[in-house]
């Protein structure tokens, strides 16, 4: 009798190590795949920033190895690779203003995108620019709602931000408060789109319809970072909450924005600030990542 409670015994001893065993295997695991999942976006990414369409067949292998790591993400990573190509090559620019068949109510947003300030904290002349273009955009639908983006970039004067002064010219030029909205944590692109979500999720949920209001040569970019942002936060891809619908620039005397930026931007969005800001600063050693070509 004894004999056989120490089998029992023995038994459940093993069956319990066995179990502890494969709960930290699966746990290990999963963490693996976590890690991997973002070492695929970045390859990915930094892959096409760098060569452009020449990184596609290696984009395309990539995307399957995240489809089958995480099959949510490969769906998001798959349609944001296709944005990206779109908005660098087919956008249509709107100079000055916005067009006339966009929803002439507050489900309609116009999002200001910001530009540092002067150390002083006054607005550069950019700026103010893009504040023209933004005025004739909220007189041609008085019914959108205004985010103004950026935070305090003023190198002497820590107390004022990008989109609090926006706001304030805004206003001095007869634009209803009300409709004025400040994000003004951000200091990049990829910020901008992350915090303007977090404030029309919780706030504004009628917004269903964004228009980008910057620079020519940046609208491509804030296209990217705000339907990307959108694809992120989104379950189902089909019927997305928010959707970036048009665009107004300020046509800029010069200005460029690379691929190779975008890339970090992504790449922000995705989580990794770290090797986002290694690539703004140029630090980004792209011989570590694998050769396209293999």
């Amino acid at each position: 009798m004894i004999k056989k409670m120490y089998c029992v015994f023995s038994l459940l001893i093993i069956c319990c190590f066995v179990l502890t065993v494969s709960g930290c295997s699966n746990e290990k695991k999963s963490k693996e795949s976590k890690r991997n999942k973002q070492k695929i976006i970045e390859e990915m990414v930094v892959d096409y920033g760098k060569y452009g369409k020449d990184a596609n067949e290696k984009v395309d292998t990539l995307l399957e190895e995240l489809q089958n790591t995480d099959s949510q993400s490969g769906k998001q990573w798959r349609s944001i690779m296709k944005l990206w190509t779109q908005t660098n090559n087919k956008l249509s620019l709107n100079y000055n203003v916005l067009p006339d068949n966009l929803s002439n109510t507050d489900s309609l947003c116009l999002v200001a995108l910001g530009f540092q300030l002067n150390p002083d904290g006054s607005m550069r002349d950019e700026l103010i620019e893009r504040l023209k273009v933004l005025k004739k955009c909220a007189q041609k639908y008085p019914k959108a709602l205004i985010v103004c983006t950026g935070g305090g970039t003023a190198e002497k004067d820590k107390t004022v931000t990008e989109s609090g002064k926006m706001a304030e010219w805004l206003i001095k030029q007869g634009i209803d408060k009300k409709r004025i909205i400040i994000e003004d944590k951000s200091t990049t692109t990829a910020q901008n789109a992350i915090y303007t979500f977090d404030i029309l999720e919780k706030k504004y949920p009628q917004v269903k319809e964004l228009a980008i209001i910057s620079s020519d040569y940046h609208i491509a970019t804030g296209t990217l970072l705000f339907e990307a942002e959108s694809i992120l936060r989104s379950k189902n891809l089909d019927s997305r909450s928010i959707k970036v619908v048009s665009n107004a620039a300020w046509k800029a005397p010069s200005g460029t924005l690379s691929t190779m930026f975008q890339a970090g931007a992504l790449i922000e969005l995705s989580g990794d600030v770290d090797t986002a800001f290694e690539i703004y600063y140029d630090n980004y050693d792209i011989h570590k990542l694998p050769d396209i070509h293999k």
